[in-house]
């Protein structure tokens, strides 16, 4: 592994309180981790995120490639950490099976996190599937609001995103200030390519979706999900028919 120079012995800023801004020394010392950071492996990243953060340090899946990748890396350093997913009441029975897989194997129970409504009853609210008139107000109600409950209590939270998957990634750092959910947020493969998480994922023989070797290489909800072509963008499959690549997760307004 490359070596990564170790951080200075000078006392980290205070973590913002609630409904406070994180001040401007809070702000450079996450730039200044982040700046030393992007010559680590995602393994190095990982460490140093449980070393920093745990207990107060959770991760979000939805169990493709990448958030695989991590759930094997996380087995080896620190399977105690806290990951969850958003389960929206759409996912794909393949996707639900994967964490059952995943969990025999590494022993991390990820925990779901579910809307108030089931999808019976939102769709009722709406009169019907609102995925297919607004999908913006679907991933809101039944990804982002749960999200925002789901990591009260913790510091950071860490994402699986790569910068070459899309314009509202590729500036993402490796570790950051989100002001959308207040949480410091790590990406450890933020630097990493589709081949480098493949390559990973098979070399180690890591459990994952089987849709993928059915044309679906990122995998949301399942009416919002279709296979690609074979020269299409990898997310193309996502929100089809709408100018629409991001449930919002990890984009940069803050609302």
């Amino acid at each position: 592994m490359t070596a990564v120079p170790m951080p200075s012995s000078v006392e980290s800023p205070a973590f913002p309180a609630e409904g406070e801004d994180p001040s401007p020394e809070f702000l450079a010392d996450l730039a200044q981790h982040s700046a030393r950071l992007e010559t680590a492996t995602p393994q190095q990243i990982l460490a140093w995120a449980a070393e920093r953060y745990f207990p107060k340090l959770t991760m979000a899946t939805a169990f493709g490639p990448e958030g695989c990748a991590i759930l094997h890396m996380l087995g080896e350093i620190n399977p105690q950490v806290h990951v969850f997913n958003l389960d929206t009441g759409y996912q794909f029975q393949e996707t639900l099976d994967l964490r059952d897989k995943i969990a025999q194997r590494y022993g991390i129970h990820v925990e779901m996190k579910q809307p108030e409504t089931t999808v019976a009853q939102y769709e009722a609210q709406h009169g019907g599937p609102i995925y297919k008139t607004n999908p913006d107000q679907c991933c809101k109600d039944r990804k982002i609001v749960v999200l925002r409950k789901a990591v009260i209590g913790f510091k950071a939270w860490m994402s699986a995103i790569r910068r070459d998957q899309s314009a509202d990634r590729a500036i993402v750092p490796i570790v950051g200030w989100d002001k959308k959910f207040r949480l410091v947020k790590i990406s450890p493969l933020a630097n990493w390519t589709k081949n480098n998480v493949w390559k990973f994922l098979l070399d180690h023989d890591v459990p994952y979706n089987p849709l993928h070797d059915q044309g679906y290489p990122s995998i949301g909800c399942w009416p919002c999900t279709r296979a690609v072509g074979l020269n299409e963008d990898e997310r193309a499959g996502r929100w089809s028919g709408f100018q629409k690549t991001e449930c919002g997760l990890h984009t940069h307004d803050d609302k």
